[in-house]
Parts: C-alpha cells; sequence; structure tokens
C-alpha cells in the first residue's frame, strides 16, 4: 500500500509540473492567500480523484493483468506528448471565480472544474487500474498538492514560473519511460495483433496532440484565420 502511495505522488506530481490546473494554482495565489489556495485545491482534488481511483479500480477488475498494464503502458505515452504539447488557461476558466464571494469556495469550484477530464484525472484513473484504491487516491491528492504549493512557493520567490519549457520535457521523459516500461511487460503476453494496435495508437498521439502546429506547416495562412 505505501508503495501505491508513493507511485501515485510521485506520477501525479510529475504530470502536475507544467500543467492547466498548475497555471490556475497560480493565478489564484495570485488574489488570495497561499494557505487558502493549497486548502482548496486539497478539497477540490480529494473529490474528483476519488471518482477517478473508483473508476479505474472498477475498469482494473473487469480487464485481464495483461492488457491493463498494456492499454495503461499507451495511457502513459499518451501522457507524455500531452505533455510536451502543454496547456493554456483560457478566459472562462479565470471568469469562473467572479461569480462566487468565499476565497475558499473560489479555489475549490475552479480547481474541481479546470480538474475535471484533465491530465492527473486520467492519470489517476490509470493508476488506480493496476494499484490499490485508497493508496491512488490519497496519493494522487497529495502529488497534486505538493506540485502546485511547490509552484506557488517558487513564484512568489522568484517573481517567475517554474523553467516551465526544462519541466515539459523532464516530465514528459519519465511518463515514456514509464509508458514503454508498461506497454513491453503487458505486451509480452498478448497476441501479435495487440502489437499492431498499439504501435498504431502510439502513432496517432502526435497527430492528436500537435494537430494544429501540423496543420500551420502544411496550410500555412490556413489555421487560426478568421473567415471574414
Amino acid at each position: 500500500m505505501l508503495q501505491d502511495f508513493c507511485l501515485s505522488s510521485f506520477i501525479i506530481f510529475i504530470a502536475e509540473m507544467g500543467d492547466k490546473t498548475q497555471l490556475v494554482a497560480l493565478t489564484l495565489a495570485t488574489r488570495y492567500n497561499a494557505r487558502i489556495v493549497l486548502a482548496g485545491i486539497f478539497v477540490a482534488t480529494l473529490v474528483v480523484h476519488v471518482f477517478s481511483a473508483v473508476l479505474g479500480h472498477l475498469a482494473g477488475g473487469l480487464l485481464p493483468t495483461h492488457w491493463i498494464h498494456f492499454l495503461a503502458g499507451l495511457a502513459f505515452i499518451g501522457f507524455g506528448f500531452w505533455t510536451l504539447r502543454g496547456d493554456c488557461l483560457d478566459d472562462e476558466e479565470c471568469a469562473r471565480r467572479k461569480r462566487i464571494s468565499s476565497p475558499f469556495l473560489v479555489v475549490a469550484t475552479v480547481f474541481f472544474l479546470a480538474e475535471l477530464g484533465d491530465k492527473t484525472m486520467l492519470g489517476t484513473v490509470t493508476l488506480a487500474t493496476q494499484c490499490t484504491l485508497v493508496p491512488v487516491w490519497l496519493g494522487s491528492t497529495v502529488g497534486m498538492v505538493i506540485a502546485d504549493g511547490l509552484a506557488i512557493w517558487v513564484g512568489s520567490v522568484l517573481g517567475a514560473r517554474l523553467p516551465e519549457r526544462a519541466i515539459k520535457v523532464g516530465a514528459a521523459a519519465i511518463f515514456f519511460g514509464f509508458g514503454a516500461w508498461g506497454t513491453v511487460q503487458g505486451g509480452l503476453n498478448l497476441p501479435p495483433f495487440s502489437w499492431g494496435l498499439g504501435a498504431v495508437v502510439v502513432a496517432s498521439f502526435p497527430c492528436l496532440f500537435f494537430y494544429e502546429n501540423i496543420k500551420r506547416k502544411i496550410f500555412p495562412g490556413v489555421a487560426g484565420k478568421v473567415p471574414e
């Protein structure tokens, strides 16, 4: 159980570095007390990740172990590409905090909404397919709070964010390593067609996550052009 807790904390900590929800935490910390921000993050993450862990746990009980390792490995490779692409904080998420007066409720609500469907939420689901439910739930929550707390502290001390590009590359490399290991571990016990399936999925990730960049290169001047 301790191993599952530590693994979940580490993976989600890495996933959160440079993620959209970390940008949310940094934005909120410029307006509210850091302790209130971290408390709101803790509560929101605790709620979101309990559903994620339960979902992953149920899925893990339905799939054979080898397929779980294989699919989880592919998911981590996808998270690596997602990390390289990065996220941005949109105006809609910034506007949500203006509708609630309590600082704690503002932080908890905005962070809860930002976390839905995010990389860290899906990472928790993936971890819960292979590990014990409660340690994954608590470990992923602790990893999120530590990552966001570190970003807030560094931002307040240095007056700037963490070196985003270097963090993205490092985090992506870790995801690729975990993904390759899990895919090979599970795939060794699966039929040959699974390797073909895995190759197609991995090959689709660059197109999926870097579609806009590819479109700009193929059709320069078209992507992002506003029709008259």
